[in-house]
């Protein structure tokens, strides 16, 4: 079954467009040392009823929106021997100040996840 390492992160919605240039950059970088899929996207309707919802959970300041991401690989350890890869990349070392200036990078969630249906 697929492993999956997935984020949340609030947002200023003035920053959407600046995030996505990296966030293509990065998507590229994961894609070319062996991620299956990366996906990024941003919050369109996030006020749900009856659940708790994503702005809340990401505390959310008045502004913001909530980005929820993926990347899926073949195995835990693929993940680590991808990540392993991505991190030492020059490219991503060199985004991660520009990145900061972009969104508080301190306040992303993140976790690895085994996967439990997968149709």
């Amino acid at each position: 079954m697929p492993y999956v390492d997935g984020f949340v992160l609030p947002i200023p919605k003035r920053k959407v467009q600046a995030y996505l240039r990296i966030a293509r950059v990065a998507g590229r970088l994961w894609k070319k040392y062996g991620a299956l899929e990366y996906r990024e996207c941003v919050g369109d309707d996030l006020r749900v009823k009856g659940a708790v919802s994503f702005l809340r959970m990401a505390r959310a300041k008045p502004g913001e929106t909530v980005l929820f991401a993926w990347i899926v690989y073949k195995s835990k350890a693929h993940r680590d021997r991808v990540n392993a890869k991505v991190m030492k990349d020059p490219r991503l070392l060199a985004m991660m100040e520009p990145a900061q200036k972009v969104a508080d990078m301190r306040r992303m969630a993140m976790g690895g996840f085994k996967t439990l249906v997968d149709l």
